[in-house]
C-alpha cells in the first residue's frame, strides 16, 4: 500500500507562507452562514449609496482630512461583538495567529471596510479624487457614518503606513463577508514584497509581465514579486505581514464590497514565529516617516496610482 502523506502542522504551513510570500490564505472559509448574517445586519444599518456623503458645499465649507476613520466609541463593530465569534474563535484562525504571534496575541483594532462602487460616489467627488494614491473617503462621509472605513481604490501600500516608529511585528487579518470577484475590488497582494522590509509610500513599482512587478526599496535593493488577486467566496480569510504590499482598484461592481479587517500584535511572549519571519527580511522593520503623499492638512499632494495598472 502507498504511504499516506501526512499533512504538515498548521504552524509549519503558516510560517513557511509568511517567510516565502508574506501572506497566508486560509484553506477553508470561515462560517459562511455567520458571515452572511453579519453582512445582513451591517447592510440593514444604512444604505451604502450617495446618501453616505456630504455635499460639495458642505465639505468645502469645513474640510477635514484627519480623524475621520473609525475609533473607539465610533466603530460599527462595537455593536456586533456577539456576532464575531465565527472569526475570532475560528480554530484555523486562532492556530494561525498563535503560530506567528504566540498564544497570548493581542488585538490592535478591528473594523468594517467598505469598497464603494462608482455609482455611489457623487460625480463631484469622483472628479476631485481621480488619480489619488489613497482614496480613503472618510473625509467626505457624513460624520454619523464614519464608524466604517470607506475606500474607492487604494494604491499598493504596507499596513505599516499607519504606524511610523513601530516595528513591523503585527499582522492583518481580512475576511470577505460575501463572494468577491474580479469586479468587487478584490485585494491585489504582491507576494514576497515583505522581504525588502519597510519602505516609504508611494512605492517604487514597475510592471514586469502579466503577473509580476519589479519592486525597489529606495536603498539599492530590488525584488521581482508576483501579484496575487485575492478573489474568494463568503468567509474567505487571509492574513499578511505589515510590510507586504497590497491594494485595491475601485469597485467596478454595482454593489459595495463589505469586509472585516483586524490587526493583531504579539503578546508578552513576543511572537517567536514573527521573530523568525522578520529575521529573514532584508530591510528595516520600522520607519520614522512612512509616507510622503500627504500635505500638512492630510490632503493628497501626489496624483499617481500604480495598482490601477494591474
Amino acid at each position: 500500500m502507498p504511504l499516506a502523506l501526512k499533512t504538515p502542522p498548521v504552524e509549519t504551513v503558516v510560517l513557511h507562507d509568511f517567510v516565502e510570500y508574506g501572506r497566508h490564505v486560509f484553506p477553508r472559509v470561515v462560517d459562511p452562514s455567520a458571515a452572511t448574517r453579519l453582512l445582513a445586519q451591517i447592510r440593514a444599518d444604512r444604505r451604502f449609496d450617495d446618501n453616505l456623503f456630504l455635499s460639495q458645499a458642505e465639505f468645502d465649507a469645513d474640510p477635514h482630512y484627519i480623524g475621520v476613520n473609525p475609533k473607539p466609541g465610533r466603530n460599527l463593530l462595537e455593536r456586533f461583538e456577539a456576532e464575531l465569534g465565527f472569526v475570532e474563535r475560528s480554530p484555523q484562525i486562532v492556530a494561525g495567529l498563535s503560530a506567528l504571534l504566540g498564544d497570548d496575541y493581542q488585538l490592535i483594532n478591528k473594523k468594517v471596510v467598505c469598497g464603494v462602487p462608482a455609482r455611489s460616489v457623487p460625480e463631484w467627488l469622483r472628479a476631485r479624487i481621480a488619480g489619488n494614491p489613497v482614496n480613503n473617503l472618510g473625509a467626505f462621509v457624513k460624520p454619523e457614518y464614519r464608524d466604517v472605513t470607506y475606500f474607492y481604490g487604494i494604491d499598493f501600500h504596507q499596513d505599516l503606513i499607519d504606524f511610523k516608529g513601530r516595528d513591523a511585528d503585527f499582522i492583518t487579518l481580512y475576511i470577505y463577508l460575501h463572494p468577491v470577484t474580479r469586479l468587487d475590488a478584490p485585494l491585489f497582494l504582491l507576494e514576497g514584497s515583505h522581504a525588502l522590509g519597510a519602505t516609504v509610500f508611494p512605492h517604487d513599482l514597475t510592471r514586469d509581465g502579466f503577473e509580476h512587478w519589479r519592486y525597489g526599496d529606495g536603498r539599492g535593493g530590488e525584488a521581482r514579486v508576483r501579484q496575487l488577486i485575492m478573489t474568494g467566496d463568503t468567509g474567505y480569510a487571509a492574513m499578511w505581514h505589515s510590510c507586504t504590499l497590497h491594494g485595491t482598484q475601485p469597485d467596478a461592481a454595482d454593489h459595495e464590497r463589505i469586509s472585516l479587517r483586524y490587526l493583531f500584535g504579539p503578546g508578552e511572549g513576543g511572537g517567536e514565529g514573527m521573530a523568525r519571519v522578520n529575521a529573514a527580511l532584508h530591510g528595516p522593520l520600522r520607519l520614522s516617516d512612512t509616507r510622503e503623499d500627504l500635505a500638512a492638512d492630510g490632503s493628497a499632494r501626489i496624483r499617481r496610482n500604480i495598482v490601477n495598472q494591474g
